[in-house]
């Protein structure tokens, strides 16, 4: 059985990023293609060992090598980018993002054949079988496991920013859903997933990882899907929050805010700072805030007194933080308004260009 061990956490700052795409035709509707992409072509070299598929053969992830430089970021992301496009393209495919495709239809599309999702889907049924889900996650090392879950802790309240920025995904099986982010919601129809609880340090939560291993509750780590974990292999924090984005200017500001947010964490972990042990419920609340209002939402206050709009949120944010990412993904329209507005103003042809990838 497969552990991670506290030893993984060594290296503060390194980032790695995750993108979930979809795989779709010269027509940008969704297709089985990672067959071909996968296993019948050996992909280019710098996504040897790092290009996999999810669920659906309509959809495939890929992985940034260590990104060690956070100036290198935009490089090692576009490069992997670049590598997916031409090597789909060279099949026949296109590849694009978002938090759902809006054309994806669930019962008329092909389930991938690989061990682990049938098992999955044996396991868990209907939640799985409908989950056309992409996302984005973001690792950043962090040198000290107790120090690690510290932070995933504290990050928790930060998890509803994030998604209320990268909401993309009003649509779903065809239909509006009247959401920002659809695949938040399909998403945690899954276990192990949503909002964590509390860990009082890792020794909690290795007890809590090894407890569910042992009692078949998942089938390797990896199935704890929640918003935000310690990734024990990796020794990093993960944010698994964001909905996928073609545009990747987007997903660097949420690299940019993460990487920030927990070095800020770190620093206050070693000074000694009480953390907060909020309430799991209105963490979701703000989560479900989030969801359906997004770039709209306003959020319980981190110290629980009162609320506080996105906007305030990402202004005090970047002040603190001296960035400037997410201030750029607010003040443009977000994936969803934007979704909106072009099935009703070009309809679904331009829908569907607007979500492919995109390279610089």
């Amino acid at each position: 059985m497969e552990r991670g061990s506290r030893d993984s956490f060594t290296r503060m700052g390194t980032l790695g990023i995750e993108e979930e795409c979809f795989v779709v035709d010269e027509r940008g509707r969704p297709t089985s293609g990672t067959d071909e992409l996968v296993y019948e072509h050996d992909p280019p070299e710098i996504l040897e060992g790092r290009l996999d598929h999810e669920l659906f053969k309509f959809v495939i992830e890929t992985q940034t090598p260590l990104i060690e430089d956070p100036t290198d970021a935009r490089e090692a992301l576009l490069s992997v980018r670049e590598a997916l496009v031409g090597h789909a393209e060279r099949y026949g495919f296109r590849i694009a993002a978002a938090g759902l495709h809006p054309l994806a239809t669930w019962r008329e599309l092909e389930h991938a054949e690989k061990p682990r999702y049938r098992s999955q889907l044996d396991r868990i049924q209907y939640p799985q079988h409908r989950n056309t889900t992409a996302g984005v996650h973001v690792h950043v090392g962090v040198d000290d496991a107790d120090k690690a879950v510290w932070i995933a802790n504290e990050l928790r309240w930060y998890v509803p920013i994030v998604l209320a920025l990268s909401t993309n995904s009003p649509y779903w099986n065809g239909f509006d859903t009247g959401l920002e982010s659809a695949r938040a919601k399909i998403f945690e129809a899954l276990p192990n997933t949503g909002m964590p609880t509390y860990f009082e340090d890792f020794e909690a939560f290795d007890r809590f990882e090894r407890r569910m291993l042992e009692t078949d509750s998942i089938n390797d780590r990896g199935e704890l899907w929640y918003d935000v974990r310690p990734h024990t292999a990796h020794g990093t924090v993960e944010l698994r929050t964001p909905d996928g984005q073609a545009d990747p200017d987007v997903v660097l500001a949420f690299v940019e805010y993460a990487r920030a947010l927990v070095e800020a964490l770190a620093e206050e972990y070693e000074d000694g700072t009480s953390g907060h042990c909020h309430r799991r419920e209105l963490l979701d609340e703000n989560k479900w805030r989030a969801i359906r209002h997004g770039h709209e939402a306003s959020f319980i206050d981190r110290d629980l007194d009162g609320t506080v709009g996105l906007g305030e949120l990402v202004d005090r944010e970047c002040e603190r933080l001296e960035i400037d990412g997410i201030r750029r993904v607010y003040d443009r329209e977000s994936g969803a308004s934007r979704q909106r507005r072009l099935l009703e103003e070009r309809g679904p042809d331009a829908l569907c260009e607007s979500l492919v990838l995109q390279t610089e």
